[in-house]
């Protein structure tokens, strides 16, 4: 209990130790911070980071002899620098130029369709997916396609038809066993 009370007691007085020290040199620190920084709210964190510091140190400031207000500028500075050192170690922050393509949205379902797309035109047989190549990824129409096969019109109709349906069916399987809508 007397411990506790001890405790107590001195806790209380390091408080009124540091509303002292901030009544006395609170505005002279401010404004040296303020000088250091050129900002007023990051010499407000200095302030209040050099008070804590001496509230954390009262027992060395009540019994250490020398000027108290240097000893609070000299932590005040001390916590500038190691800012500013802290600053110059991290890469800048490049700031978005006018010119940036916004990015609109995440493109990664399409890129997971696109790979299961291939994935289920690899499983084609070569004559299905000669023919999905030429009519959907060269553009071509029926006739074209017959002419760069070699085959006839009606065929190039036919395969198409089936090479979709097996498609279809390929990437119904792969949704039913993803979880999810065909």
């Amino acid at each position: 209990m007397a411990r506790l009370f001890a405790r107590t007691r001195a806790t209380s007085r390091d408080e009124a130790l540091v509303r002292s020290l901030y009544e006395e040199h609170g505005k002279a620190l401010l404004a040296y911070a303020v000088r250091l920084t050129g900002d007023r709210a990051a010499a407000e964190d200095v302030v209040q980071e050099t008070l804590v510091r001496a509230w954390r140190h009262a027992d060395n400031l009540l019994t250490k002899e020398g000027s108290v207000r240097a000893w609070l500028f000299t932590v005040a500075r001390n916590l500038i620098v190691d800012k500013a050192r802290a600053k110059a170690a991290r890469p800048a922050e490049v700031a978005e130029s006018p010119s940036a393509v916004p990015v609109t949205g995440d493109h990664s379902q399409q890129v997971a369709d696109s790979m299961s797309v291939l994935a289920a035109i690899e499983g084609l047989s070569e004559e299905h997916r000669k023919v999905l190549v030429e009519i959907y990824f060269r553009d071509r129409s029926v006739a074209e396609t017959a002419q760069e096969l070699g085959i006839a019109p009606g065929t190039v109709k036919s395969r198409s038809h089936y090479a979709l349906r097996a498609l279809r069916a390929a990437m119904s399987g792969r949704a039913a066993l993803e979880g999810t809508p065909a």
